[in-house]
């Protein structure tokens, strides 16, 4: 075999190992978004459950004079005895009596107990708890967020709201036509994006597990701040550094993000959908929209 063909095999070569690598993270990614969609499914079935139980929706998040007495928990801490977690759940009953407030003295040790049906398994991030940058809280993460409406500090259109006690008979525009969860990775610092119990933004929940589609930057904005004010829109993040991704859902699968739908059903929503987002969050708007794909 002469040098040029020699060289010709391992150019042949190179290629087909490139185009063998490319099919492999396609096949990887495809894998991850389905295993995605069924966690999100099963975060749905768990909180149809619950509503046949306690005949409405949990809270989408609970506020420190909330009744119920288990301050900055919300949705997926209610749902915990329908994903097999009732130990975890009576524990977080028992020590809310000892201490009402979560994260200190001594946090609550569901506050850094990560569970796999929270985490998307495209971010490499969410396997174990992340130190958060702020308030140093060693925190267990959140990938799916409950969609509160528009947003979730004046505009609650949605299922899963601060204080929220929806019943599927609410949602008159369809349960088939409302969004419920919502895909949205840990925020880049980890302060926002904690399963068992968050503040969110000013005290509302706002980012740690609920959100909105329209969702306000309520941070204190200086000169130098990343992200400015106003509303966010549907639209892919810059990355998991990406400081702004936190106002709005998102995530590491290329081109839209997973939701699941009042009745149960997950989809895949493009970016494109951005336009009709503030309808499929509504329960009781009257709009009539069809979800992009």
């Amino acid at each position: 075999m002469t040098l040029l063909e020699l060289l010709v095999v391992i150019a042949i070569i190179s290629i087909l190992m490139g185009l063998l690598l490319s099919a492999v993270q396609r096949v990887r990614g495809a894998a991850a978004r389905l295993d995605c969609q069924n966690r999100l499914r099963q975060l749905a079935l768990a909180l149809h459950n619950y509503h046949d139980t306690n005949h409405s929706l949990p809270p989408g998040h609970r506020s420190a004079t909330h009744p119920d007495r288990l301050p900055y928990s919300g949705w997926p801490l209610s749902i915990l005895p329908y994903l097999e977690q009732q130990s975890l759940y009576t524990q977080a009953q028992w020590e809310y009596q000892l201490q009402p407030l979560p994260f200190r003295p001594i946090p609550h040790q569901g506050l850094s107990t990560p569970l796999v049906i929270f985490a998307c398994p495209s971010d490499g991030r969410t396997p174990g708890p992340q130190i958060s940058l702020r308030t140093q809280t060693n925190a267990a993460l959140l990938s799916y967020m409950g969609v509160s409406g528009y947003d979730s500090i004046s505009q609650r259109t949605g299922v899963l709201y601060q204080g929220s006690k929806v019943r599927l008979g609410d949602i008159t525009d369809g349960s088939s036509n409302t969004l419920m969860l919502g895909e949205r990775p840990p925020s880049h610092d980890f302060q926002y994006g904690w399963w068992y119990a968050g503040a969110g933004q000013q005290l509302t929940g706002s980012a740690d597990m609920i959100l909105g589609v329209r969702e306000p930057n309520l941070q204190i904005i200086t000169a130098g701040s990343p992200c400015g004010p106003g509303r966010y829109p549907y639209r892919p993040a810059r990355g998991f550094d990406d400081p702004c991704g936190m106002f709005h859902f998102w995530s590491p699968h290329t081109g839209g993000a997973n939701f699941a739908f009042a009745d149960g059903r997950v989809q895949f929503v493009s970016y494109g959908a951005n336009e009709v987002m503030p309808a499929l969050a509504s329960r009781a708007g009257g709009e009539a929209v069809q979800v992009p794909e």
